[in-house]
């Protein structure tokens, strides 16, 4: 007959066992689960900190522009992913873009070509510096009674910007056309009497550069050189309309170039590639694109050609 005594000492072992055994898979579960709560833990605050840390390296800007545009709207919002926090003031003087920028009240400003701010800066003896270029407005030789460059009679007269540099600009544009000749040795700021053909003895009829686009339905003239986006939008006229455009990439449309410009004590700042990479973004360009409708053109040129460009144009003035 089996020792009773010795099989219940056996039985309560085993159930001790077990016992221990539950109990050291309980604690194990325990350590597992306070584990992978550390690890969460560690997950969420590390992304906390993380956005904490994206949100500190934003960097605000202010921009001095002329008119507030969906065009702006979309360099906000695509700056926003570029960690920039971009904020346009705008104006209606166009000399106040530049003085907000000296002044210190704006970080930039976009609004101005090359030959502008030569101007600006030699009347004002300040060193204004462009970073990048933007765009050039779309300008041409239009006519409300001329079907093509061909059709314009002998002694023409054409309706043209009265200061220096524009008049230089329609220039250029008509020795594009055919229609002049101008000494090589012209510069960006060419002169009539450095006009070495005129074999249509075409009048120039000078006119300030606001009034221009009113010369259009002027009978007494035969056509204009004009900024596409001077004429009134109820016109509907775009390049397309013109008997000549002016080719953005030519070494002539340097000076009239848009661009970004600053201080130079701020233009090796590193946050400027941020902006000029927000400006070069696709969705900008198409906003821009959708705003001007062929009234302007993007242009990409390197800042050292800009700022040779400015020290050409300055140092003759």
């Amino acid at each position: 007959m089996p020792n009773s005594s010795a099989s219940s000492s056996s039985t309560h072992a085993s159930v001790q066992e077990q016992l221990a055994k539950r109990r050291a898979g309980r604690r194990k579960g325990l350590i597992i689960g306070a584990v992978i709560l550390v690890v969460a833990l560690i997950a969420v605050f590390g992304i906390a900190f993380l956005q904490r840390g994206a949100g500190a390296e934003t960097t605000t800007l202010k921009i001095a522009d002329t008119a507030q545009s969906d065009y702006q709207d979309a360099i906000v919002e695509v700056g926003k992913e570029n960690g920039l926090d971009l904020e346009f003031v705008n104006f209606d003087d166009p000399y106040l873009p530049n003085t907000a920028l000296l002044q210190g009240e704006v970080d930039a400003n976009s609004f101005q070509h090359i030959a502008w701010l030569s101007a600006f800066n030699t009347e004002n003896g300040s060193d204004i510096t462009p970073l990048f270029s933007t765009n050039i407005s779309q300008w041409g030789l239009f006519s409300s009674t001329l079907d093509s460059v061909e059709d314009i009679p002998d002694g023409a007269r054409i309706a043209m910007p009265d200061d220096p540099s524009n008049f230089s600009r329609g220039l250029f544009i008509l020795q594009s056309a055919g229609l002049l000749e101008i000494s090589d040795e012209q510069g960006f700021y060419p002169t009539e009497e450095q006009i070495t053909a005129n074999p249509k003895n075409i009048e120039f009829v000078r006119l300030a550069h606001e009034s221009v686009q009113t010369a259009y339905d002027d009978p007494s003239v035969d056509a204009l050189v004009v900024a596409t986006d001077d004429f009134d939008p109820a016109l509907g006229i775009t390049t397309a309309d013109a008997l000549q455009v002016e080719d953005p990439e030519a070494p002539s449309s340097v000076p009239y170039t848009i661009v970004v410009a600053t201080l130079p004590d701020r233009a090796e700042d590193p946050v400027w590639e941020k902006l000029e990479e927000t400006y070069r973004d696709q969705r900008v360009i198409d906003a821009f694109n959708e705003e001007k409708n062929g009234q302007a053109a993007y242009v990409d040129r390197p800042r050292s050609e800009l700022v040779n460009v400015l020290e050409e144009l300055s140092a003759g003035e």
